[in-house]
């Protein structure tokens, strides 16, 4: 596991069974490993008797920088979704479509997704809408995506698409997530509460699988909507877990490599069939990683099992950059970072059989094979 690699400082993984399935195929050995270029911002600093190198195998000691409590766990969730039958309202005088929510049980969003109504919402005496029936999970302040998937044990990419969410992804306190599922046996708009079996939803959890994907989308604490949005710094200083992090203006540049080595995995099957979203590139134990453009740290942890010490940064325009098998992680969550800033060091934590840095570049929650965008010389 993660927390156990190796005989790494790793802080104890968090009490949910958060687990990557499968997505790191065994290394293809391909016949002409390429060797990743050093990047023309990152320039290789030689050994010099004021500076002696550091020990491949024990790196520096400073305190790791760890987000200690996931910030999909720093609120727990309870299973009090409502269950609301399909029905149509006639819009009143005065009615705004938050109001018909708030009053029918369903959410806003998707009474407007549902009569295909779109900003600002202007309504009309008398107009009838299609009141959709379902589950629905009210978010309260401080509430993930994530944690909100978990305590129902669904999908939260489902959840994510049932409900159309967009970047940023960021939830409202008092906004109605439309739960998977469809529409469950007939119930009145004033039901109570409808809780599934303990055990049910124990053994759900259980099962749940979380992904890089999950941590973009659900990783966002959800805010009232009249609190001040935050603003990234470049100071490494922790951001509370009941604070969204800062999204970066549109990416218009270019990608660099965030280390030299040689790629022993490309991106696409393996051998084994299994999907590589990003390259793996051959680094002895503590070779600096740097950031490959510049952008806001989104999850900078060690609690996504199989990667290990794994690094998340938005680039804006869609864009974001995965950092996983860190030995050390020098970032943390919400920090702002620079082209070519060292990050964390390379390792073999995690699901890694030999030292290596996994790497990912992902557009609008699709990965892209980083060869495209990494410059060639």
């Amino acid at each position: 596991m993660a927390g156990h690699s190796r005989g790494r400082r790793w802080l104890p993984m968090a009490p949910l069974p958060l687990l990557l399935a499968g997505c790191i195929p065994a290394p293809v050995q391909d016949s002409a490993p390429y060797a990743a270029p050093l990047p023309p911002s990152a320039p290789a600093i030689p050994p010099s008797p004021s500076m002696p190198p550091q020990p491949a195998q024990r790196p520096s000691s400073e305190p790791q920088m760890i987000e200690r409590k996931p910030v999909w766990t720093a609120q727990q969730v309870t299973a009090n979704a409502r269950t609301v039958s399909a029905s149509t309202y006639s819009v009143q005088p005065g009615d705004t479509l938050r109001g018909i929510g708030n009053r029918t049980g369903a959410g806003s969003d998707a009474i407007a997704r549902a009569n295909g109504l779109a900003p600002p919402y202007a309504l009309r005496p008398g107009q009838s809408l299609s009141i959709p029936g379902g589950r629905y999970h009210a978010v309260a302040e401080g509430e993930t995506g994530i944690a909100i998937a978990v305590a129902y044990g669904v999908r939260w990419s489902d959840i994510v698409d049932i409900n159309g969410l967009t970047e940023p992804y960021v939830l409202r306190r008092g906004q109605r997530l439309l739960l998977p599922g469809g529409e469950t046996p007939a119930a009145p708009v004033a039901a109570a509460p409808v809780r599934a079996p303990a055990s049910s939803l124990e053994q759900r959890a259980a099962a749940f699988r979380i992904d890089i994907d999950d941590v973009l989308t659900g990783g966002q604490p959800a805010v009232a909507e009249e609190k001040p949005r935050t603003v990234a710094k470049p100071q490494p200083r922790p951001l509370p877990s009941n604070v969204p992090i800062a999204q970066p203006g549109g990416f218009s540049g270019q990608f660099a490599w965030p280390l030299k080595g040689n790629i022993i995995s490309r991106f696409g099957p393996g051998e084994s069939g299994a999907k590589n979203n990003g390259i793996d590139i051959a680094a002895p134990i503590g070779t600096p990683i740097r950031a490959a453009a510049d952008g806001v740290v989104a999850y900078a942890g060690d609690s996504i099992a199989v990667f290990g010490g794994l690094i998340l940064i938005t680039h804006g325009s869609g864009w974001v950059s995965a950092y996983g098998h860190a030995n050390r992680i020098d970032v943390v969550r919400g920090q702002k970072v620079t082209k070519g800033q060292v990050i964390g060091l390379s390792g073999d934590t995690g699901y890694a059989s030999k030292p290596k840095l996994h790497f990912e570049l992902r557009k609008d929650r699709v990965p892209i094979n980083p060869m495209t965008q990494l410059p060639t010389s």
